[in-house]
């Protein structure tokens, strides 16, 4: 469902990704962990056609993020970094529209719509202007226009972000809930919710993937045969060390 092929991107003289190579299978939920400035977001903004590779190619259901643009984006769904979202518009308004921009109208974008807003337990919120949301409904509206056209694939970018404990627990349980029918990627600096939720982890540091498996071979890594140990001692590679660690 989706391919990154030897993902390179350079900002000037800096190398924010090197190389970044994975595949991801419908069903699969991919933790894509990794310290501040590892490379993850600016994977991500390329996987969604947001951000063009300096070289290597990615692909959504195999349709190329580059060159068939559109029709990549169209069976994705995003939700970047800090949840962007036009503050006037009220959740549901907001939902609307990205429904209107990728066709939907008549009885098919109000399905669409009341689904993704229930889906996103926004409530009696949904009809409030987004400026006047908390950071936990402003991540839940921008999760619902996510999900709203049914997408194949998903890349979520922090989706638990400045969620309480419960909310957290909802969004955990609505991303199990879709797995079976998806290929999703999340991106997450809370490294309780890769066991939580995710059948397979990525750890990337300095734009190469340190590690590609499963969570429990992840934690197996580890000094303490936890995912946190695991975590530290993969992200302290020095580039003295750095041959034949990355994939």
């Amino acid at each position: 469902m989706l391919v990154a092929d030897h993902l390179i991107k350079d900002f000037g003289s800096f190398r924010a990704v090197d190389g970044v190579s994975f595949t991801l299978e419908r069903g699969e939920v991919l933790g894509f962990l990794g310290p501040n400035g590892a490379g993850k977001t600016t994977t991500m903004r390329m996987l969604a056609g947001g951000l063009e590779p300096d070289g290597g190619s990615a692909s959504i259901a195999g349709y190329d993020c580059s060159t068939v643009r559109l029709e990549a984006q169209s069976r994705l769904g995003y939700l970047p970094e800090g949840a962007p979202a036009y503050p006037a518009m009220t959740p549901r308004g907001f939902v609307m529209f990205g429904l209107r921009a990728r066709g939907f109208s008549g009885g098919a974008l109000n399905r669409a719509t009341d689904l993704a807003l229930e889906r996103a337990n926004l409530g009696e919120m949904a009809g409030q202007p987004i400026g006047t949301l908390s950071k936990g409904y402003k991540r839940r509206a921008a999760l619902a226009a996510a999900i709203a056209h049914d997408p194949a694939v998903l890349i979520l970018d922090e989706p638990t972000d400045g969620l309480d404990p419960n909310q957290k627990d909802g969004v955990r349980q609505l991303i199990r809930d879709m797995a079976p029918e998806k290929a999703i990627i999340i991106s997450t600096h809370i490294l309780e919710e890769v066991p939580a939720v995710c059948s397979r982890a990525i750890v990337i540091d300095r734009g190469r993937v340190r590690f590609d498996g499963t969570p429990h071979a992840l934690a197996a890594t580890g000094p303490d045969n936890s995912i946190e140990s695991a975590f530290r001692a993969l992200t302290q590679i020095r580039s003295g060390s750095d041959e034949g660690v990355a994939a």
